[in-house]
């Protein structure tokens, strides 16, 4: 990617903005999952689905030039935060 020779012209807003959509979409297909399976299995599917994340998380990070330390902090905490939340809804 070439950088822009200035600072306002870079699209960080618009960036960060696809970021949240994307983590949004993300959120509803883990509502839609919590809706529709029994609570005993869904501790043990969700600690699966954790470990899961986590690792490709780690890869797509390592690839990206990114921390993958960062990045499984990252998904641990948005994937915790929204499997109790669509318990709470």
């Amino acid at each position: 990617m070439k950088a822009p020779n200035s600072f306002r012209n870079w699209p960080l807003d618009a960036i960060d903005r696809e970021i949240i959509n994307a983590l949004g979409k993300r959120f509803a297909y883990v509502k839609a999952a919590a809706k529709s399976s029994n609570k005993v299995k869904q501790v043990s599917r969700h600690q699966k689905d954790l470990i899961r994340c986590c690792s490709k998380g780690r890869i797509w990070a390592e690839s990206a030039g990114l921390n993958p330390d960062v990045i499984e902090k990252l998904y641990r905490d948005l994937i915790n935060y929204f499997i109790d939340e669509a318990h709470n809804s």
